[in-house]
């Protein structure tokens, strides 16, 4: 009877073990993100807007229109407007931004060349803020006025293709903030 007794126990304390694992293991694990979600551009504007998750863009991308480049205190900078639909309300909305610049990028597709000036901006993905490198560019006939390249999925967590909305933006202020400055680059993401 003890014989029988322990080959019934066995695999109920190997069960056992096996799902105290994958519950600690769950608790580390990074967030998993779908190839489409919702984020606030500049949490602190609060617009919730669909972004497209686009593992063949390294950089990422944001809507913008009236784009101007000055200087301010031998500084470059650019003046943009960010005119977008709001997700939660359905209300066209736009805001001018100023930031200075932080890069000049080139991209090259089958329309040509095309120079897009990159700079800074935060957003908040799940309960987290991210603040990241965007070219800013006209994509108001595009479906998604916002495109994270790898550089920012790789600071988000897990991409699932299959998968769409799997979080929902809801920063503050005091949400964790992963500053730019911070960021380290897997050697393999192609910068």
């Amino acid at each position: 009877m003890h014989k029988s007794l322990s080959r019934a126990l066995m695999p109920l304390l190997g069960a056992g073990l096996l799902s105290g694992t994958a519950l600690a293991s769950d608790a580390e694990a990074p967030e998993v993100y779908g190839w489409v979600e919702k984020t606030l551009i500049d949490p602190s504007w609060g617009v919730e807007v669909k972004a497209k998750l686009d593992s063949g863009a390294l950089t990422s991308s944001m809507q913008a229109e009236n784009i101007e480049e000055f200087e301010r205190d031998g500084e470059d900078w650019v003046r943009f407007e960010v005119e977008v639909e709001d997700e939660e309300s359905g209300e066209i909305v736009s805001h001018e931004f100023e930031r200075q610049l932080y890069r000049d990028l080139t991209v090259v597709g089958a329309g040509g060349r095309d120079h897009r000036p990159v700079v800074l901006m935060t957003i908040c993905m799940g309960d987290e803020r991210f603040e990241e490198q965007f070219s800013l560019e006209d994509r108001s006939d595009m479906n998604y006025p916002v495109l994270l390249g790898r550089r920012t999925i790789q600071s988000l967590g897990h991409l699932d293709v299959t998968e769409t909305f799997l979080q929902s933006p809801s920063c503050d202020d005091d949400s964790t903030l992963h500053r730019h400055a911070d960021k380290e680059y897997e050697d393999k993401i192609g910068v």
